[in-house]
């Protein structure tokens, strides 16, 4: 194994992680063929990351927080009625977990090994994703745009729960269906109409 020179960062590690689940799967992956990788020891990869589960969890958090940013960008936008940001933030996330089951199918598979594995990270992910619908919700409340009975903290969860169908990985298969789109619009429609009561 011809030893790398360039520095060995976390980052580096988890983009050759993804490169080994990639091929081998994560059943069969090794913090051994992650070191292969890189060119180096899998000691300096344990420097980083002090068990194969820390590894493992570190990849699968990277690889939900990659829509996170762009989801909280959209969350934070003022600009629009909250309505229109509510349906943009909906469509980004489906599109988003659209786009990884259908780009990167294997990787995609992996990845559903690992939230189950890591729970943990799955919910600190919903959470910040309610966190972010709650904030859309409690602007629209505001400025009087829309109008419910509960909490928007609850209201920003049953959104999250009634489109599961659209975000959630169990479903993917569904994701290629030729009416999903149509499927998701009725929904947003129907969650749009019932927060404008």
């Amino acid at each position: 194994m011809a030893m790398s020179t360039e520095p060995l960062t976390a980052e580096r590690i988890l983009v050759a992680t993804e490169e080994v689940l990639r091929r081998h799967g994560p059943a069969k992956a090794t913090v051994v063929d992650v070191a292969r990788q890189l060119g180096v020891s899998h000691g300096s990869v344990y420097r980083h990351f002090r068990t194969k589960a820390a590894l493992r969890e570190a990849v699968t958090e990277r690889w939900l927080n990659r829509s996170t940013d762009l989801l909280r960008g959209i969350a934070a936008r003022q600009d629009l009625e909250s309505g229109v940001v509510l349906r943009l933030w909906l469509s980004e996330l489906f599109l988003a977990k659209m786009a990884k089951a259908g780009d990167d199918p294997e990787l995609f598979q992996t990845y559903e090994v690992l939230l189950r594995e890591n729970s943990r990270v799955v919910e600190e992910h919903i959470g910040e994703l309610v966190g972010q619908l709650t904030a859309i919700i409690q602007l629209g409340l505001e400025r009087g745009e829309f109008r419910i009975s509960d909490t928007p903290g609850s209201a920003a969860r049953a959104v999250f729960d009634a489109t599961g169908r659209f975000h959630d990985p169990v479903y993917a298969a569904e994701w290629s269906r030729p009416s999903i789109r149509d499927d998701f619009g009725a929904v947003a429609d129907l969650i749009l109409n019932g927060l404008r009561r």
